[in-house]
């Protein structure tokens, strides 16, 4: 059975999320959600944060916003598969794994690695001054976060796109050292983007990011907050009642994320007619409160209760490790990470062992009569029986045997093998009664 299209995004948990996140990761991804034909994975990418953050409170804070803001918005847990990586175990064993077969030559590509080595290089220092090994060994995390479940398409930024080649080699050296071409481990996911706005631009008109201080927040804060923050939108100095430039600004792109096409055309039109940037602002705001208002109650009764928060991730670390575990064994085995011994098989064998028992088999004569005998563990015949008219005679003194033992035997018309002592017989049958016990 073919299985559906998996499609998988994560977030980093070093901050606080803003409406550039918003408009070019979390909207649209919730929406491609919603489709029956694909199978969604949503993951905190909190072992990412460790690289970049060592305030544990700050992490921990900002697992608890970024989950709350993805349900907030409205992403159905019970629809997709929605975890923290931290509680998938598999995922930083394949990443040792990618780490035993990928090339340092490589890594040493990678964009944020050289930039850590330019800008100490720059500054007369070493050049690997600030760069740890999770700075180095990200895109193999990231590669891993892809493909423990073989995530057929990724939305990443433009920025992404290098460490999406980077999981595809993984893939592809590991499928060639550990698979038949015909059968690989891992697919070769693709890229695709988030947003028709991937980068929405902040207060200044740069991209909208915290480390420029140019954003507006999302829930934080709430409505007070982002009338503050619109209000910080640079505009020229024109007054009301003179002609704008809707290009002049970053405002008109920020309220076109927003806004339907007829609605575009008009607040551009506006501003051409003299409309204030003062009234053009509060527009804005009013717009951007129309659409996440309603989910501000939302987060924060989250917010409030930790708990919830903590069950519905628990749920959905379940639901991916039902898939990450049986793969990593999978994985485990084709690497020679195997037990030396199956602990059921030798649980089997010893049980087995113990309960050897000497053997009762009945047949018939040509003749048309019927007999038994007893053969030992070791296959030494210990008795025949006499002949029987029926079957049943035969069976009825079998089960006496083994029930009665050396009190039935006396009894039994049975004749003893050569060498076979009454002794040796009794002993046999003992083992029947000590089987039941």
């Amino acid at each position: 059975m073919t299985r559906k299209k998996r499609v998988l995004t994560g977030i980093n948990t070093t901050g606080t999320l803003h409406i550039g996140n918003y408009v070019g990761a979390i909207r649209p991804a919730i929406q491609d959600s919603r489709n029956p034909d694909v199978e969604s994975f949503f993951f905190l990418a909190d072992l990412h944060a460790l690289i970049k953050c060592q305030d544990p409170t700050r992490i921990e804070r900002s697992r608890m916003q970024i989950a709350a803001t993805w349900l907030a918005a409205g992403l159905d847990p019970d629809h997709v598969t929605f975890y923290r990586q931290s509680d998938i175990p598999e995922i930083p064993l394949l990443c040792w794994m990618f780490d035993c077969v990928m090339s340092k030559g490589l890594l040493n590509r990678a964009h944020a690695y050289k930039a850590a080595v330019d800008a100490a290089t720059a500054a007369g220092r070493d050049p690997d001054a600030d760069v740890s090994m999770g700075l180095f060994s990200y895109p193999v995390l990231m590669a891993a976060d892809i493909l423990m479940f073989n995530a057929d398409e990724v939305p990443v930024g433009h920025d992404q796109l290098q460490h999406l080649e980077m999981a595809r080699d993984a893939a592809s050296r590991f499928n060639n050292l550990y698979c038949s071409p015909d059968k690989p481990f891992f697919v070769m996911p693709q890229a695709t983007g988030g947003s028709a706005l991937e980068v929405l631009p902040g207060l200044d008109g740069r991209k909208m990011s915290k480390s420029y201080n140019n954003v507006i927040p999302l829930f934080e804060g709430g409505r007070a907050a982002l009338d503050a923050a619109i209000a910080r939108i640079v505009t020229d100095s024109r007054l009301p009642g003179e002609p704008k430039d809707p290009d002049s600004s970053s405002l008109t792109v920020i309220y076109n994320a927003f806004a339907t096409p007829s609605e575009q055309i008009a607040f551009r039109e506006a501003l051409k007619d003299g409309l204030g940037w003062g009234e053009a602002k509060k527009q804005l705001a009013d717009k951007i409160d129309a659409e996440i208002g309603p989910m501000r109650s939302r987060y924060d009764e989250l917010m409030t209760h930790p708990n919830v928060l903590e069950d519905i991730l628990q749920a959905g670390a379940q639901k991916a490790r039902a898939l990450s575990a049986p793969f990593m064994h999978e994985l485990k085995l084709a690497v020679g990470l195997k037990a030396f011994a199956a602990p059921e098989a030798a649980a089997e064998k010893a049980k087995n062992a113990k309960k050897a028992l000497p053997v009762f088999k009945q047949y018939r004569e040509q003749d048309g009569s019927f007999r038994f005998k007893l053969v030992a563990v070791d296959g030494t015949e210990l008795f025949i029986s006499d002949a029987f008219a029926s079957g049943r005679d035969a069976g009825s003194w079998v089960s006496r045997l083994k029930k009665e033992g050396a009190a039935a035997f006396d009894e039994a018309p049975v004749t003893l093998g050569g060498g076979i002592t009454k002794e040796m017989v009794e002993t046999a049958l003992a083992a029947f009664r000590e089987d039941e016990d």
